[in-house]
């Protein structure tokens, strides 16, 4: 094979590329399942607020809809509600935090929240965490 020929392949390899690059952005933008997507002005409803992986097949989630947190917990076979409802902008409600070394499992770490929300959430992360329950 001569220069042009070589020429030839990576312009047409180069052009296949581009192709497919730009179909990929028009199914972005404009592929199934995004007609019913509108952006609001107000900004978004739903919000990821902290994700907590327990092991390889359970997760705690966290998200704030409409000013309201809820926390679920997310697994291979089923998904469940663990506390719906609380308030988001309680000072602390995003955060997840394992308890200190000393601490008892049963009872509240040394250091408990005055939020009894967040005593609460701090008590099954470390439940959940320690193995125990589903």
């Amino acid at each position: 094979m001569d220069l042009g020929g070589y020429l030839q392949f990576l312009l047409a390899l180069a052009f296949v590329l581009g192709l497919i690059l730009l179909s990929a952005a028009a199914l972005r933008r404009f592929g199934p399942g995004m007609q019913g997507m509108r952006r609001h002005s107000g900004g978004r409803r739903l919000e990821v607020l902290e994700v907590l992986p327990l092991d390889g097949r359970r997760r705690l989630v966290m998200v704030r809809r409409d000013e309201r947190a809820h926390l679920l917990l997310l697994g291979a076979n089923d998904d469940r509600v663990v506390e719906s409802g609380f308030d988001a902008d309680a000072p602390g409600a995003g955060r997840i935090g394992p308890l200190r070394e000393g601490a008892e499992a049963g009872g509240p770490p040394p250091d408990a929240p005055s939020n009894p929300t967040e005593a609460r959430f701090k008590r099954l992360v470390s439940r959940l965490s320690g193995g125990e329950g589903s």
